[in-house]
């Protein structure tokens, strides 16, 4: 045991540099693939960002999804010279902004699919990723964010780890051995956080109606939001739920440490929280770090619809912010405005349908700004994105109830959409459905 200490020790002397050094291997016109969310390496960026300032990388392409803090800060500052195109696979806050700008681009995508997209687009010449400290036997933790990350990391051309006593150690798939690393970077920085969210009465009624669909034993799918934060708090006298989602958020964390959520029931990974990645406070962080009851996998096996399927009693909740009379549901953009991206709705309202007694449900307040737009409409934004078809529709749930849409006729949705939409957009809508002749 011990020469197998050193060994990977010497092996870890050789490959250790500083982030300049390792940002020096990076050749001009070439793809750079950074991890998803919290996974991001700052030292790293930062060095990037300086290397494009000085003029000593050009024409860099990046790919990522949902870039936080330590990217905006950097290779997306706007003061940076326009030699990095951005191509987001889902849009944050920061390259939505980088997009109103023209700066960078999205690539429409199913999440389980995305890391075959990454390797089908071309080769992956540089790879960066944040990781766990290394252990004994020469193994670094993706932590935070496995999903497409493994993939890529075990595909390019060369991997640069920037190594973060902070970033969790979780259990799983998502290991790196010291032999699949090129280079490597030492760094302590905090890992991006994000809060938790608040609700008001809308949203509290949804989490309400939503928690009494769901039965003691299944097993849950949902995000971070208002809504997703009623849902808990209404699931805390249920018993043995289980967790296979793509995020890990704190209030899930809360399940788990509340005893409600014990993953008994689960029919593949009993006992276990299988997720893709993980983004919340630092609460959540220490959480996962070391814990056997979370397991982070690829997002091509988590995602995939054939494997949520195989889950009993699967429910998946996810948002909305539009749905048209037909039951088309528009979660990622503003008319043609970009807003966010497909993510794994598609892929979790698939596979939770297909499971034996599961539920896919879309969640949504009935109204935006300030109660003045209704997010029920005649027909969807011109441009806005078909995110989730009305073939694949299940539930529907507003503040107003229930609607089950599949197998309904399109008279029979019309009549339910409209009972769900706020009572003072109600004839508006029946007006626009019997112009449409739906009713």
């Amino acid at each position: 045991m011990l020469i197998i200490d050193r060994t990977v020790q010497q092996k870890y002397k050789s490959k250790l540099t500083t982030p300049e050094e390792a940002v020096a291997r990076i050749e001009s016109n070439s793809t750079i693939i950074q991890p998803l969310g919290a996974g991001e390496p700052p030292a790293l960026l930062a060095a990037i960002a300086n290397a494009v300032r000085e003029g000593r990388l050009k024409n860099i392409t990046m790919h990522a999804m949902l870039p936080l803090t330590h990217t905006m800060h950097t290779v997306l500052s706007p003061d940076l010279p326009p030699e990095i195109n951005w191509e987001s696979y889902f849009f944050s806050g920061v390259d939505r902004k980088a997009y109103k700008a023209g700066r960078a681009t999205y690539t429409p995508n199913l999440f389980h699919q995305a890391p075959r997209i990454f390797v089908e687009k071309g080769e992956i010449d540089t790879a960066i990723t944040a990781v766990s400290p290394m252990d004994r036997h020469g193994c670094f933790s993706l932590g935070v964010s496995v999903d497409y990350n493994l993939e890529v990391c075990r595909k390019a051309r060369q991997v640069i780890v920037e190594v973060n006593p902070n970033m969790p150690r979780t259990h799983g798939a998502g290991f790196l051995h010291i032999d699949e690393i090129d280079v490597i970077v030492e760094n302590e920085a905090p890992l991006p956080e994000l809060p938790v969210p608040t609700y008001g009465p809308d949203e509290e009624r949804i989490g309400q109606l939503i928690a009494e669909m769901i039965p003691n034993g299944a097993t849950l799918q949902l995000g971070i939001g208002g809504i997703p934060s009623a849902v808990i708090k209404y699931l805390m006298d249920h018993k043995d739920l289980g967790i296979h989602t793509e995020m890990l958020s704190d209030g899930l964390m809360d399940l788990m440490l509340a005893g409600v959520a014990t993953g008994r029931c689960k029919t593949i990974h009993p006992y276990k929280a299988v997720i893709a990645f993980a983004a919340g406070t630092r609460r959540l962080y220490d959480f996962m770090d070391d814990n056997p009851m979370i397991e982070a996998h690829p997002v091509q096996y988590v995602n995939n619809p054939a494997v949520i399927a195989k889950n009993h009693q699967q429910i998946a909740i996810n948002a909305a912010l539009e749905v048209d009379l037909t039951g088309q549901v528009c979660a990622e953009s503003v008319g043609f405005e970009q807003f966010s991206g497909t993510g794994g709705q598609l892929d979790f309202i698939r596979g939770a349908y297909d499971s034996p007694g599961g539920k896919a449900i879309i969640a949504f307040c009935s109204t935006a700004k300030g109660g003045e737009v209704s997010r029920i409409v005649p027909t969807l934004s011109p441009g806005a994105v078909v995110t989730t078809p009305r073939t694949d529709v299940q539930y529907i749930v507003t503040e107003y109830g229930v609607a089950q849409l599949k197998g309904k006729s399109m008279r029979e949705r019309a009549k339910l959409l409209i009972g769900l939409a706020h009572p003072k957009f109600r004839d508006e809508l029946t007006a626009a459905a019997k112009k449409m002749g739906l009713l």
